[in-house]
């Protein structure tokens, strides 16, 4: 299941990262703390996806969320 799937409020473990060799895009994810093991909540959903991860919200596009693995 991917991030696209996930319901609002409910927290998430991410089991993996899956950009399809796109290294720049897997880089950006883990600057954000997007990496495996880590918990992630999406906390809105509209045209994009706005995400909590640790203490910090961040907006990503329905492509950014397909790559995370929950």
């Amino acid at each position: 299941m991917t991030l696209n799937d996930a319901e609002i409020g409910k927290e998430y473990r991410i089991d993996a990262i899956d950009t399809g060799n796109d290294e720049e895009m897997e880089s950006f994810l883990f600057s954000l703390g997007c990496y495996s093991g880590e918990n992630i909540t999406v906390v809105d959903k509209k045209r994009n996806l706005v995400v909590a991860i640790k203490d910090a919200r961040y907006n990503i596009d329905p492509e950014l969320a397909s790559a995370i693995k929950i």
